[in-house]
């Protein structure tokens, strides 16, 4: 791993650490030389070998330490993860009549707006949500708001429809970002945004969904979408088996294309679990900064280890 630094010329101190084992090394070679010439008794033998070990750790542990300290006054700069204050999710739902599939208990629709609320309260309370379904068609049904409670009643009256057009719900999730209320303190600037895709099928509807990822690539809105569903859901429809699998296919080049990421949930557990790893997506950005304190506490922990070794060396236990 490359490591950024702000003080390059004191990584030049590193040096010291094949120095000192270096020398270690020489020392423990001289002495098992003389050590030769000489016939130890069994006990000895153990005793040597015991405090042998204990020493090399008290060693490495102690260069390893001195080595964190080098990187840690050497200023090291990473990327460490800080909530963000603002941005808007446009959570958009497949509402087509195959979420009415049993696969997922109750049903795909039941658990997909039991975890949908649950969504509500992951992400921070300063972030805009807007919910857009789609089927045949797409509609907004709320535009985005801080208002969690709006979106939460949206949610618990979702209709069905037939047909399924996910590239008509991408295109009205991205013009409800033009909805996004201004930021009284900074108007001018426009928080991230990200959609939250939702389906358990594929598109039988134009306008193709690719052409709308690559819309929202341009836009710089990354498409998360949620392959949700098994592969052996299936509908009664007129006393005949109708199967409904998911297609992992579409969803992922949807994800793609746009700069997002697909994930896939099969049971109302699973699609929680990925509505919280999104939430973790959405609500952080990776900051550039500082992380000395990282390598500081590294060579705290190595030097405690180096002071453990050296203790248990040294002393002489009751028995």
């Amino acid at each position: 791993m490359i490591i950024e630094v702000l003080y390059p010329w004191r990584l030049w101190f590193l040096l010291l650490v094949p120095a000192l084992l270096l020398v270690y090394g020489g020392l423990v070679w001289v002495k098992a030389a003389r050590r030769r010439h000489v016939a130890p008794s069994s006990l000895d033998r153990l005793i040597r070998k015991q405090a042998a070990w204990k020493r090399h750790v008290a060693v490495f542990a102690a260069v390893l330490s001195l080595a964190s300290l080098v990187v840690a006054w050497a200023a090291p700069v990473g990327y460490t993860l800080q909530p963000r204050e603002r941005a808007t999710v446009i959570l958009t739902i497949d509402v087509s009549k195959s979420m009415l599939a049993e696969d997922v208990k109750p049903t795909r629709l039941v658990a997909a707006q039991s975890a949908a609320k649950d969504f509500l309260t992951m992400v921070p309370a300063g972030f805009n949500i807007g919910l857009v379904t789609f089927a045949g068609t797409s509609t907004l049904l709320v535009p985005p708001t801080t208002d969690r409670g709006a979106v939460a009643a949206a949610i618990d009256n979702l209709e069905l429809a037939p047909s399924t057009a996910i590239g008509e719900g991408i295109y009205t999730s991205l013009d409800a970002l033009d909805l996004v209320p201004p930021d009284p303190d900074r108007p001018d600037e426009t928080p991230p945004a990200a959609i939250v895709l939702l389906s358990d099928g594929e598109s039988n509807m134009p306008r193709p969904s690719a052409g709308a990822a690559q819309e929202a690539k341009k836009r710089g809105v990354p498409v998360f979408t949620i392959a949700y569903g098994t592969a052996g859901g299936y509908l009664i429809e007129r006393g005949q088996r109708m199967p409904v699998p998911v297609n992992h296919t579409e969803l992922q080049r949807i994800a793609d294309l746009s700069g997002g990421k697909k994930f896939s949930a099969a049971s109302e557990q699973e699609l929680r679990q990925v509505y919280q790893n999104i939430s973790q997506s959405v609500g952080y950005e990776r900051v550039q900064g500082e992380i000395t304190e990282q390598y500081a506490f590294y060579a705290f922990c190595f030097g405690i280890v180096a002071a453990l070794a050296s203790v248990a060396l040294s002393a002489r236990w009751p028995t």
